[in-house]
């Protein structure tokens, strides 16, 4: 039988330029289901009830936890609204496109802003579109290479459209953003 432990709250903050997949990404984990999305304006929120496990070895010993999920808009015009959403998370996944190597480019802005404003929390650099691959624009060794040189606490390839590592990559976000919520208050 699973012992779950009391829940607890995480904020994940998802990030990158527009048009990466930000949005169809959260939709897909959030439903199971693909739907292409317009520009998104501001932030959009979500939230999902998930238990995470800490500790391989250990299964059955669950934490159950609320992910709050904070979808912001990659346009430049909105990234004065940047700071105030940054604060008080506990993890990151950073979004670029396969099919355009400007979106990879654009991550080492992206990783600054959130830093200055959330402070050093784990962030997973996240390859989407991945289906896409007679588009392909940046080889999988350039994106997990970029993520390593960032710094980055992982790194995977998702497709919003056939569900490609949806599940496992907001599962491992879960996980780094619960250890960095532990580390913040012991």
């Amino acid at each position: 039988m699973s012992e779950i432990k009391e829940e607890a709250t995480l904020k994940l903050v998802i990030f990158g330029d527009a048009g990466t997949g930000k949005t169809t990404l959260a939709h897909r984990y959030m439903t199971g289901l693909f739907k292409q999305n317009k520009l998104t304006l501001g932030v959009q929120f979500h939230v999902k009830k998930v238990n995470v496990v800490l500790d391989e070895k250990q299964p059955e010993k669950l934490v159950s936890v609320k992910l709050q999920i904070w979808d912001f808009g990659g346009e430049a015009r909105f990234r004065f609204l940047l700071p105030p959403y940054c604060r008080g998370a506990q993890a990151g996944l950073f979004l670029y496109d396969i099919t355009n190597k400007k979106t990879l480019e654009s991550i080492a802005e992206w990783t600054a802003l959130v830093t200055e404003n959330a402070g050093k929390i784990p962030i997973m650099l996240v390859g989407a579109k991945a289906d896409l691959e007679g588009s392909r624009q940046v080889p999988r060794e350039e994106g997990m290479n970029f993520a390593q040189k960032l710094g980055l606490a992982g790194f995977v390839e998702t497709s919003s459209k056939n569900g490609q590592n949806v599940e496992i990559t907001f599962e491992t976000a879960a996980k780094l953003a619960f250890s960095a919520l532990m580390k913040q208050n012991p």
